[in-house]
């Protein structure tokens, strides 16, 4: 019987080293199915570990792109590069002014390699233009409301 060469994650060197190696295999700029199968193994033992072992479960959206963005060194700027909007739509979204649109959930699940889940939950907003909303699941439209009497 051959050796296995990855085994279910049981400690955090483990952890470390299984997204060490993940990170250069998807680097790598080798091509082929054993390198998908490996890469798709590697994101398998990554997450499972991650499920039961993340403080990610308690944290907003928000949180969670602060750490992503700290973890990966991208200030606001290149963040608002990578999703194509301007650098003050992205203050707003940090500072939890403005929701998170369902495109930019999409393009920050993609480039960070994590489920679009951990972006679309609701989370509590604090602008004042805002403040009647009860989370930001809600779109941040400005809209002219009629009073009827």
């Amino acid at each position: 019987m051959e050796k296995l060469k990855y085994k279910v994650i049981k400690s955090e060197k483990q952890y470390d080293e299984y997204c060490d190696m993940l990170a250069e295999l998807v680097a790598s700029p080798r091509k082929g199915k054993e390198l998908s199968d490996e890469i798709e193994l590697l994101t398998l033992l990554i997450e499972k570990w991650d499920e039961s072992h993340s403080t990610f479960k308690d944290a907003n959206p928000i949180e969670i792109l602060q750490y992503l963005m700290s973890e990966n060194n991208l200030k606001a700027t290149e963040l608002a590069a990578m999703l194509g909007i301007g650098k003050s739509l992205v203050s707003d979204m940090l500072h939890y002014r403005r929701g998170l649109s369902k495109e930019n959930i999409r393009k920050l699940a993609e480039h960070f390699k994590v489920s679009q889940e951990l972006f679309n939950r609701p989370y509590k907003l604090i602008s004042p233009l805002n403040a009647q909303l009860k989370n930001a699941s809600v779109m941040n439209t400005t809209k002219e409301l009629k009073v009827v009497r």
